[in-house]
């Protein structure tokens, strides 16, 4: 077998040298940063691999303006080191797939981030990445760079490609240079837990409570198996579920929404506040999927439900399959988990979901299964020819990572 050649541009200029003489000679691109999300949608077969880990490092932080501007290789640790000592946040908290196939955390990019949308507990409040995605610099399937949005000339076409281009996964082109918001760093950190909760009561009380004038930055439900088998040292020794509220930002006033938040929780009798370190720990897991990590030889569903429907749709789920639960996004967000034996039995997961108004992604399966089946929720022929337009717009060769969400785009 030919080894496959990898390309390491070291600027913008370097990856337009690359993708031209790809797309003069028709061959294929798989684009990758640090590589740890190689598991997520459909396995890429291409002639060549861009690797933009050189592209590597800041170029604008504006604290006081709250934006920065980063190449799409800086790993995200450095990114938020740095943000951290200005005073600021990646709001969206971006979530880290890296211990989900088997990397080390802390290895991911920036690029990798916006590429794939990844958003963290904070989502419940703050937004998708892509609602912090400012502007970019891309290389298209053409070979042309394009710059929108941020700190460049407004887009005269009118269309915002940020959102495009955040959640393409690199079928459309591959981002250089991306362009954050940024929000001030909490200065204080609470988090509300309470025991003992049942799926259904636990999600019933999140969704009350993230209605309330609480400003709560995380909303998040953890049946008993995922506290059990739990490597957070705060929840050593439990072995009941937690339904955990968390609060941000000035002390006094995160203290003073801990008392009433209190209060509104008078009716249950045992609860736990976790303060700031333990509060970091509780939600850094979360951040890297744990419950999912620690169970690496499991399918996992990402299930996005109406935060009211989720019960009805697990209870559907299990009428024909095991599948261990746990709930982010006060119940919005589902992490299914299926025992490699059972399989994934997609098509019955989807109808369940879609019955809901969500949809549910493949998110861990074999490789070999998710050639044959499809990982993103399938969509509508109307949807579907929508988004082969845009393919063919940016990337008329179909060269960049194809097939990594869909057949054939």
């Amino acid at each position: 077998m030919t080894k496959q050649a990898i390309l390491r541009p070291k600027d913008t200029a370097g990856v337009l040298d690359a993708i031209k003489a790809a797309a003069a000679d028709k061959k294929t691109v798989r684009v990758i940063g640090a590589d740890t999300k190689g598991g997520l949608g459909r396995p890429v077969s291409a002639d060549l691999t861009c690797d933009l880990s050189a592209l590597s490092g800041i170029t604008l932080l504006e604290a006081e303006e709250l934006v920065m501007t980063a190449m799409t290789g800086t790993p995200l640790v450095e990114i938020e080191a740095a943000l951290e000592k200005a005073g600021v946040q990646l709001a969206f908290e971006p979530l880290d797939l890296g211990p989900l196939y088997g990397h080390a955390a802390d290895k991911q990019t920036i690029g990798g981030v916006i590429a794939c949308n990844l958003s963290g507990p904070r989502r419940v409040s703050a937004g998708a990445a892509r609602d912090h995605f400012l502007g970019l610099e891309v290389v298209t399937g053409h070979g042309e760079i394009i710059k929108a949005g941020g700190r460049v000339v407004k887009n005269v076409t009118g269309y915002d490609l940020c959102k495009l281009f955040a959640g393409s996964y690199g079928t459309l082109g591959v981002l250089t240079q991306v362009t954050l918001k940024v929000m001030p760093l909490a200065q204080r950190r609470m988090t509300v837990i309470v025991k003992g909760l049942d799926d259904a009561t636990a999600n019933a009380l999140l969704r009350k409570v993230v209605t309330q004038p609480l400003d709560v930055s995380g909303a998040a439900h953890l049946p008993a198996w995922a506290v059990i088998e739990s490597d957070i040292p705060d929840l050593d020794g439990l072995e009941t579920s937690v339904t955990a509220m968390r609060l941000e930002g000035f002390p006094v006033s995160v203290e003073g929404r801990i008392a009433r938040l209190r209060k509104k929780l008078a009716g249950h009798a045992d609860i736990t506040v976790l303060d700031d370190d333990a509060c970091k720990r509780f939600w850094a897991d979360l951040r890297v999927l744990g419950p999912a990590a620690r169970r690496p030889d499991y399918y996992l569903w990402r299930l996005s439900v109406p935060p009211a429907q989720g019960a009805q749709v697990i209870a559907a789920i299990h009428q024909s399959l095991r599948m261990d639960v746990y709930y982010d996004w006060s119940g919005g967000l589902i992490w299914g988990l299926v025992p490699s034996l059972g399989g994934a039995n997609d098509e019955m997961v989807r109808r369940c979901v879609e019955a809901a108004g969500g949809h549910a992604i493949l998110m861990r399966a074999p490789g070999a299964f998710r050639i044959k089946t499809p990982v993103f929720h399938p969509l509508s022929d109307g949807k579907a020819a929508l988004v082969a337009r845009i393919k063919e717009s940016f990337d008329p060769e179909g060269i960049l990572n194809p097939g990594r969400m869909y057949w054939g785009i």
